[in-house]
């Protein structure tokens, strides 16, 4: 079987296949979030079925990097803020193949936010997993751009100065076609906004609070949390970008009052980055990396190509 022909083979696909024999168990801290994040991954994974050699995890550097070490799938562990741009060219290269990419709210929000911002306002098919913990935890708590005003770390001993960036506003405003947010402590929710943004056609963006009890105790374990869809204190249409964004400005507000509020917040049907290139012709149908198993194939320089723009 190559590749390729793994690729939409259906078949059942146990949720165990997805734990590598290398590294079976994470090691992150007792209580850590990011375990809620690997086993809603696994589930939903295994709830829409594809098999391990239909998924490719990208990941960026800090604890959140680790996930593609405890997941059993194609994986890449890139650098700081870089996840996107490798899990882009993949998925251009191989449209087949279902891309998801993650880091944490200092890889995604500040690192690589140019990224995001690009990768979401040109709709990238792919799931994008942002383990907000609001710190940097890997390098021991240091403020991130998420981290509360007021809140104090060894390189902010005062406390910062500046309000978080919001996330969720940010996405929307950038373009991303699927917006929501869950937490580790709400794994049936975590599952199923995973598998809604692994069938979604376009960038699907997931805030994901990941509580920190080694280097965040301020954030607490993000409990209680409040489901959108399930209170009746709150009415908006998701599909409705202005009624979106009031209640996204609404759940970043309240969150930095203590009050989780979790759910699906956006959703825009447009064409993907993917299909609006093929529409053109500016891609071709086949898929590119199927190219580097055809013999026969005439590959073209690099500098034959760099010479029709001279």
């Amino acid at each position: 079987m190559s590749a390729f022909s793994a690729i939409e083979t259906k078949r059942d696909v146990d949720q165990n296949e997805f734990t590598p024999d290398i590294e079976p168990q994470a090691t992150w801290c007792p209580g850590c979030g990011d375990f809620g994040v690997l086993k809603a991954l696994k589930g939903a994974m295994t709830e829409v079925g594809k098999n391990p050699d239909e998924v490719l995890l990208v990941t960026g550097i800090g604890c959140s990097g680790k996930l593609s070490s405890y997941f059993d799938s194609y994986g890449y562990h890139s650098i700081h803020g870089r996840s996107l741009p490798i899990a882009r060219a993949s998925k251009l290269a191989n449209p087949n193949l279902e891309v998801v990419a993650a880091g944490g709210d200092g890889d995604g929000y500040g690192i690589g936010g140019n990224h995001f911002m690009h990768t979401a306002r040109e709709n990238h098919d792919m799931v994008y997993i942002v383990f907000n913990n609001e710190i940097f935890g890997l390098t021991k708590g240091q403020t991130s751009p998420t981290s509360p005003k007021g809140h104090k770390s060894k390189t902010q001993p005062h406390g910062s100065a500046k309000d978080p960036v919001r996330p969720l506003s940010m996405s929307l405003s950038a373009g991303a076609s699927y917006i929501a947010r869950t937490a580790a402590v709400n794994p049936n929710q975590a599952k199923e906004i995973l598998v809604e943004a692994i069938e979604h056609d376009g960038f699907a963006h997931i805030d994901f609070l990941t509580q920190c009890p080694t280097w965040n105790k301020d954030a607490k374990q993000y409990v209680p949390y409040t489901d959108v869809q399930d209170d009746e204190d709150f009415s908006f249409e998701v599909t409705d970008r202005q009624e979106a964004g009031e209640m996204m400005y609404e759940a970043e507000s309240r969150l930095s009052q203590g009050e989780v509020l979790t759910g699906r917040f956006y959703r825009e049907d447009r064409p993907s980055y993917g299909q609006e290139k093929r529409h053109t012709g500016e891609m071709p149908e086949q898929p590119l990396a199927e190219r580097y198993f055809d013999d026969s194939y005439e590959w073209e320089r690099s500098a034959d190509l760099m010479h029709r723009h001279r």
